[in-house]
């Protein structure tokens, strides 16, 4: 279950780092459920507004605070992995999800960051479209010499499920365009209007049949029969707004290209708007969510774009969002009920997260029934400096509490009526001991999570763990899921992620073979034997992540692979820095004592003398190891301090080499771009770019197959610098590491 503990009422730039930790946790298993639930079952507990509300908070912190991504991290994910019953289809181009503001503020930093991403001044003209965000299903319409020959789903936005037969039904879809380019993959949302999904509700409540709640639902569920009757028989209607792969441009400009779709046949918004800056955004904005009741289908928000494609192009992609676009939320809605009981639930790293079981109430057409209580401190009214939320109010089973979903998948308590809390109520008391295997329940100093102390020994986070190991971007084994993990678990067939392949060997055949058991058969045992065997080739970044290793995230464990190349490489780099990272440890909690010793004797603390003589014990190999590792652009101390503690405990290594020994572990991929005079070359910037912004000499860097790295070392090959480089300048002449300025980068990469 999720570490669900955080303080999420405070502002993000006020989080310190414990709360920000806390709050990622609880927000990376919120999410993949709600991703699970919204686009693979079509049976969303939450609102769209809602859920890119989450993730942009996600993704807020996480800039905030980059050490601290986590191993599950929703920000490297998009949708979720397409369900059985439809064919594959893998989208040339990547169908992601946009990114979220859901305040005037918000709006403005958009604005911020792509001037200073083009490195624009305020004054200059930026042009952006305003259009409304269709509350639907998401489609990829792919057109081959004018013909319709694939209709595809979002998915998990690099598959999709195959519709082809069921779009053809929607009268709004074109079987054939006249002057199209050759190629052209229109993308758009499929939805139903007020009126229609009134009236199929009608037609299902004649026949007895299941009702829908809500026209997204209806939409979703109708385009997704495997019988493409039923889903002629639906009111499905379809709006164009964007494109992926196209073999010629459809204009030089964001409207152009929408107005050209426009002429092709296919139906777009009438309410898109050429805009000129934030306020214009937000004036648009507000016309329409004042007609937002009177369009007769459901939004739940506005999508602004940068205009000019040749600056969408330049602007480029994070992992998973453009940061070009932006979706505007609308706001969240509040209800009253009743506070029926706390729950608490262990996580994988052991946090232990209170959840309230509430009288199932309706919040923004959702009858939700739990809210997160976040950790112990919320519960008391309190943040974690100790300061006052709800007006410091404590929560207690039986109070009438207000909840709301302004981007959470399991809602907040935003509020307690006193006048009716019970006169029996008493305060809650926080367990002290773990509910799943009665460990001690500690809370270290700083932390606002309580803790399991049990370790491997706990089956909450045994069980989790493995949970995480199959997940869609670790092992991603076909038909061994979260259910079936956990049932193996609690049968004792499976311990740990190396038991996974030696299931064959040990019930694959005999009296408890897996056949035999309920729900299983020859042919489904066969076939996830066989899955599993499959995947005893695995990439090193996806076996990295699947370690589930604190704060290594995809992203993370990216880096690491490229960096390193392989296994050996890189846990030979780690054996290495063990000593280093002992001591960080060690620096740490010294300077904590040395604080604490000055505090009481009233001096002031020795931080610097302290932490010297710590790393004065470390050994040259150790610490230049170290080094190394932390010079990888994206990997701190707070990453490599817990890769290399986490390798380093005798019973997590053990378990990992046992899966090792399991596995071909594979690589990492030779960088795409081959010919670019960088590839596989380690980068490192410095002092100010005056022709382009940092980050996007890094992704220019990166795409060209380069590894950028954060510090200079002996294995840099080239120090682009600019004016005002300093100690990296004078370390790479030390190192005779050659020296280009921005203009020299520029010509090497062909860009002057």
């Amino acid at each position: 279950m999720p570490d669900s503990n955080t303080t999420s009422d405070i502002a993000i730039d006020a989080l310190n780092a414990d709360q920000a930790r806390t709050e990622l946790a609880r927000l990376s298993v919120d999410m993949a459920r709600a991703n699970a639930a919204y686009h693979r079952d079509d049976q969303p507990d939450i609102s769209d507004a809602e859920y890119d509300a989450l993730k942009a908070r996600n993704l807020a912190i996480e800039a905030r605070f980059p050490n601290l991504k986590r191993a599950d991290s929703p920000s490297e994910q998009v949708g979720a992995a397409p369900a059985d019953g439809f064919s594959k289809v893998a989208h040339v181009v990547r169908m992601l999800s946009l990114s979220n503001a859901f305040d005037d503020v918000d709006i403005q930093e958009f604005d911020d960051r792509i001037r200073r991403y083009l490195g624009l001044s305020n004054d200059a003209p930026l042009a952006y479209t305003s259009e409304p965000k269709i509350d639907g299903l998401s489609l990829s319409l792919r057109y081959e010499a004018g013909q319709l020959v694939q209709a595809a789903t979002r998915g998990d936005g690099a598959v999709g499920e195959n519709v082809t037969a069921n779009a053809r039904t929607i009268s709004d879809i074109p079987q054939i365009l006249i002057g199209a380019p050759d190629v052209l993959e229109v993308r758009g949302e499929v939805y139903m209007s007020h009126v229609d999904f009134e009236a199929l509700n009608a037609r299902q409540a004649e026949r007895s049949d299941k009702q829908f709640a809500n026209p997204r639902n209806a939409a979703a569920g109708s385009l997704r029969q495997l019988d493409a009757s039923v889903t002629k028989s639906r009111p499905l209607r379809f709006f164009a707004y964007a494109w992926g792969d196209v073999s010629a441009p459809l204009g030089d400009t964001q409207v152009q290209a929408i107005e050209r779709l426009e002429e092709l046949g296919f139906q777009t918004n009438t309410l898109t708007a050429l805009c000129d800056g934030p306020q214009a955004l937000l004036d648009h904005y507000a016309k329409i969510e004042q007609a937002r009741a009177t369009l007769g289908y459901d939004i739940d928000g506005v999508v602004y774009k940068v205009n000019d494609l040749a600056l969408q192009q330049r602007l480029g992609f994070r992992s998973t969002t453009p940061r070009w676009a932006i979706a505007h939320k609308f706001p969240a809605e509040l209800a009253w009920t009743r506070l029926e009981g706390i729950d608490i639930q262990v996580g994988r790293t052991g946090a232990l997260s209170p959840v309230a079981r509430l009288l199932p109430v309706t919040v923004g057409g959702v009858v939700v029934s739990n809210a997160t209580l976040h950790n112990e401190d919320y519960i008391k009214g309190r943040d974690n400096t100790g300061g006052e939320i709800r007006g410091g109010k404590d929560i207690r089973v039986g109070d009438w509490v207000q909840v709301y979903r302004a981007g959470d998948v399991i809602p907040k308590v935003a509020d307690v009526d006193l006048t009716k809390r019970p006169d029996d109520a008493e305060p809650y008391a926080f367990p002290q001991t773990c509910p799943e295997c009665h460990s001690a329940a500690i809370r270290e100093d700083g932390d606002a999570v309580r803790r399991c102390s049990g370790g491997l020994i706990c089956p909450a986070q045994a069980m989790e763990k493995l949970k995480h190991f199959v997940s869609r971007a670790a092992f991603d084994i076909e038909g061994l899921g979260a259910k079936q993990v956990e049932q193996f678990y609690r049968d004792g067939w499976v311990h740990e992620p190396a038991d996974i392949f030696t299931l064959r060997a040990r019930y694959g055949t005999g009296l408890q073979q897996l056949k035999n058991r309920e729900g299983w058969g020859d042919k489904s045992a066969d076939n996830l034997f066989q899955a599993i065997d499959d995947k005893r080739a695995i990439e090193l970044k996806r076996f990295l992540f699947s370690l589930g290793i604190r704060h290594v995230g995809e992203v993370a464990a990216g880096d690491l692979a490229r960096h390193y190349g392989d296994w050996p490489a890189l846990i030979a780099t780690l054996d290495a820095a063990g000593p280093t990272a002992m001591s960080h440890l060690q620096a740490d909690a010294a300077e904590v004592a040395e604080r604490q010793a000055a505090a009481k004797e009233g001096r002031k603390p020795k931080i610097k003398a302290t932490r010297d003589a710590i790393w004065a014990q470390v050994n040259p190999t150790a610490k230049t190891a170290w080094d190394d590792l932390t010079g990888i652009d994206g990997i701190g101390d707070t990453v490599a301090v817990s890769l290399v503690t986490s390798l380093q405990q005798e019973a997590e290594r053990a378990s990992i080499s046992r899966l090792v020994a399991e596995l071909d572990i594979q690589p990492d991929d030779t960088p795409a771009n081959t010919d670019s005079p960088v590839a596989g070359k380690t980068v490192v910037f410095t002092g100010t770019l005056e022709k382009m912004t940092r980050a996007e000499a890094k992704a220019r860097a990166e795409a060209l197959g380069a590894k950028v790295s954060g510090s200079v070392s002996a294995k840099t090959d080239l120090l682009v610098a600019g004016p005002g480089a300093g100690s990296k300048a004078r370390k790479a002449a030390d190192l005779g590491v050659k020296t280009l300025d921005e203009d020299g980068w520029l010509a090497l990469i062909g860009a002057s």
